[in-house]
């Protein structure tokens, strides 16, 4: 991929008004006509189809225009591939609206393993630590990456059950790398950029949106061969994920848990809804096997 492509989508990725969708457009665009950079932002604004946030965008834009040294500078802190790069997610290239830029920190070489990604409540119980357990050693064995949200509970704990079984693992978040949130897992995080790999769409400097954690989401699921869904309750953003697999048409798993306990209420609506029960590692294994990249 030639460097004034890189430098364009980074230069979108960073300015404000431009969502994941436009920049899809413009890259395209850009594809079709040689690989062309040279956009004003009013060609930009109408390829990209840029409508209520036009001002904002051309605000922005012009800000990085005047200052291009600031531009460079923030660029070169950042290490980040497209869509366009060898290293890309196969799976993830399949999904609607996927990430054109990934920010990186870690071995960016797992994004090319095998992944199954493992979520579940942020509130998890005993039983709930304990399926994680039971479930990932088998993974690892198996040469399978562990990819989840780096959120408390049953995400921080597969990243760490995966890390002690001398695993790989892929953390995705919802800020910039520079960020660390929720800060209770902040030290799992630290880790996974030296030892592993954490990933976002987002630049440095971006914090925590409520509309981060859904687009998140789609990024867990679409990279992954399957979901195993570990306690949700009904209206959960894990069942946003699971959704996603669904969509994506990945395999996804759901543990049963206690009936009367609202933990596992959305594990047992997935089983319900055709998600496959899963009580032993052999029953992902047995799904997974059947998928090559």
């Amino acid at each position: 991929m030639e460097a004034k492509q890189r430098e364009l989508l980074f230069k979108l990725a960073v300015c404000n008004g431009i969502g994941n969708l436009g920049m899809l457009k413009v890259l395209d665009f850009s594809m079709k006509y040689n690989n062309s950079t040279d956009f004003s932002k009013e060609e930009i604004i109408q390829i990209a189809g840029i409508t209520t946030y036009q001002k904002l965008f051309s605000e922005s834009w012009d800000h990085w225009l005047n200052n291009p040294e600031k531009l460079q500078e923030y660029y070169n802190a950042h290490s980040f591939i497209t869509i366009l790069d060898p290293t890309y997610p196969e799976y993830l290239k399949q999904i609607y609206n996927c990430p054109v830029l990934l920010f990186y920190k870690g071995n960016i070489k797992l994004l090319k393993k095998k992944c199954i990604s493992f979520i579940g409540a942020r509130a998890a119980s005993v039983y709930g630590i304990n399926v994680v357990r039971q479930l990932i050693p088998e993974m690892v064995r198996h040469d399978l990456t562990i990819v989840s949200g780096l959120a408390k509970g049953i995400d921080s704990v597969s990243h760490q059950v995966t890390m002690q079984q001398g695993g790989n693992t892929i953390g995705v978040i919802g800020t910039g790398l520079d960020r660390c949130y929720p800060k209770e897992t902040a030290h799992i995080q630290r880790k996974m950029m030296d030892e592993q790999l954490v990933i976002s769409e987002y630049p440095n400097g971006t914090g925590p949106r409520k509309y981060h954690f859904p687009m998140r989401n789609r990024i867990i699921a679409g990279m992954s061969l399957g979901t195993c869904v570990i306690e949700a309750r009904k209206k959960s953003g894990t069942l946003i994920t699971a959704q996603a697999a669904l969509e994506y048409g990945r395999e996804v798993f759901a543990v049963p848990g206690n009936l009367f306990d609202a933990h596992s209420d959305g594990c047992h609506g997935l089983i319900q809804e055709g998600a496959k029960c899963t009580i032993c590692p052999q029953d992902i294994l047995e799904e997974i096997q059947l998928f090559t990249i």
